[in-house]
């Protein structure tokens, strides 16, 4: 325990100097909370219990990788299927849609959730829980699951959302960017008759254009409805508890294990539904990218972000790119796929980015990524259990040795059986960490946000505001008319000085429980 209590006093001792320094008494005050809490944080690092606590109060931003539909747990589908009819197969433990037949081994599920060892099998099958005693890889169990469970997900959007949104709330995550497919299996039909063709603008040209919007209209005006259902559902017009301060966005989710063409169609939709619905930010391609369709077709996925990012300018692409690793599949497709993410698609963010060291010039790759700014989402158990990679063999630390911004996120929380403060958990304990380093992610998620507005940062990884916030008190509750008017018109700026408020709030009243 000497080192520990040997580096809180550095801590310590640092944040005297900058206070001097620093001079406002508002702003000295703000640093010696900060170093408070950094210290207790380090004292927590060897009780990994308290720790999750402390993690767990801490404001932590945003969640910008987060599947919706693998972010719900498997006793949520088993419950929501017992409702609604839903059928189970005995043997293959799989939902489907009712009528059961209990001569075929499909019973409803409603009939089976008196016997605790069965349900504990489903749930176990719904899930990555005890992947390992039933001798599947990871990367096959968690991609079987969604399969498994999504008959159970008709007519409860609604009822997913309000639980994802809770959990963020009782983790202080202010906003979320979720992933979602609504109305891609429709896209894809459009282009099911189509052959690829090499020169895009021809294909574009036989995608009419009433066919997208016809799409376009019907499912923006769904997430309308959703989002109005999931503020009913929690009342937030009389009780307005937590969730409803949740910030929410989705993302266009395009599924890529599909011809080529298909995928054209989805982009072409997704890029058309986030110009069209404020709800939606942008897009990003999902599935196995190991999958022997999408790996053939990797180049002609990443060209045809790339054309319609061009032809429908504005909108956003976060993409999966790297998911990758030695074994799974033959080493010349280790070799580009974030390369082509970040160069050909214009990707600014990369989800997973795992096999970054076996690409082309790999450092070359993540200088370019510093220079354009473009962030990495860090799923670590998402990548132990798919990849196997965990620990010194992940790259999360040479992405943090060459400045490229990275911020955790779940992947799939539901289906992994963890939660955002899990991440910060991990991180913190494989990688020793320090309490800096917690709130640089939670920043990294607000800035690289597919927010609309100003970022509050000139300097991000410094956390330096811009000139018109620079002399207040970060988070201040009425900060000056300069800042105020600045924030007035920045939608990303107030959900960062609301960040900053939270953290301001957590550090004043975190030393007074500290050991």
């Amino acid at each position: 325990m000497g080192g520990i209590r040997k580096r809180a006093w550095i801590l310590v001792a640092v944040a005297s100097v900058v206070v001097a320094w620093a001079g406002a008494p508002a702003r000295a005050a703000e640093v010696s909370r900060e170093a408070a809490t950094a210290a207790a944080f380090e004292a927590l690092k060897q009780r990994p219990a308290e720790l999750t606590a402390f993690l767990r109060a801490m404001p932590k931003g945003g969640d910008l990788h987060n599947h919706l539909s693998g972010a719900i747990y498997a006793e949520s589908w088993i419950a929501w299927a017992a409702e609604d009819g839903v059928c189970v197969d005995l043997a293959e433990l799989v939902l489907s849609k009712p009528p059961c037949d209990s001569v075929k081994g499909r019973v409803a599920v409603a009939t089976v959730l008196g016997d605790e060892l069965f349900t504990d099998r489903l749930i176990d099958a719904l899930s990555v829980r005890n992947y390992k005693i039933y001798g599947r890889s990871g990367h096959d169990q968690f991609f079987a699951t969604f399969s498994a469970f999504d008959p159970a997900g008709k007519g409860r959007g609604v009822d997913m959302l309000v639980e994802v949104v809770t959990g963020a709330a009782e983790q202080n995550i202010s906003y979320l960017e979720l992933m979602g497919s609504a109305g891609m299996s429709s896209a894809r039909k459009l282009a099911a008759d189509l052959a690829w063709d090499d020169d895009l603008k021809a294909l574009r040209g036989k995608l009419a254009d009433k066919d997208i919007d016809r799409i376009v209209q019907e499912v923006a005006g769904g997430i309308d409805a959703l989002m109005a259902g999931v503020r009913k559902a929690l009342e937030c017009d009389t009780k307005h508890p937590p969730a409803c301060d949740v910030t929410v966005r989705f993302l266009a989710q395009v599924i890529r294990v599909f011809p080529p063409e298909q995928v054209f169609a989805q982009v072409l939709y997704g890029y058309h539904l986030a110009k069209v619905s404020p709800h939606v930010v942008g897009i990003n391609l999902v599935g196995p990218e190991d999958d022997r369709v999408t790996l053939a077709g990797y180049a002609r996925q990443m060209a045809s972000v790339a054309f319609v990012g061009a032809e429908v300018p504005g909108v956003a692409a976060a993409l999966h790119a790297g998911e990758l690793t030695m074994g799974l599949v033959p080493p010349k497709d280790l070799r580009f796929h974030v390369r082509e993410a970040v160069l050909t698609a214009g990707a600014r963010r990369i989800g997973h980015g795992v096999d970054i060291l076996y690409e082309d010039d790999p450092y070359g790759l993540m200088a370019e990524m510093v220079e354009r700014g473009v962030m990495v989402e860090i799923l670590l158990t998402s990548n132990d259990v798919i990849l196997g990679v965990e620990g010194k063999d992940h790259p999360f630390e040479t992405y943090r040795a060459m400045g490229v911004p990275v911020a955790l996120s779940t992947d799939d929380e539901g289906v992994s059986r963890i939660d955002l403060t899990h991440e910060f958990v991990r991180a913190a304990r494989t990688y020793d960490l320090d309490y800096a380093n917690m709130k640089a992610f939670a920043r990294n998620s607000m800035t690289y946000a597919f927010i609309d507005g100003d970022s509050l940062w000139q300097d991000p990884g410094a956390a330096v505001a811009v000139a018109d916030c620079a002399k207040e008190a970060l988070g201040a509750e009425k900060p000056g008319k300069v800042c105020a008017s600045f924030l007035e018109g920045s939608e990303k700026a107030r959900l960062q000085w609301r960040l900053e408020r939270d953290f301001a709030v957590f550090e004043a009243s975190w030393p007074t429980h500290r050991p």
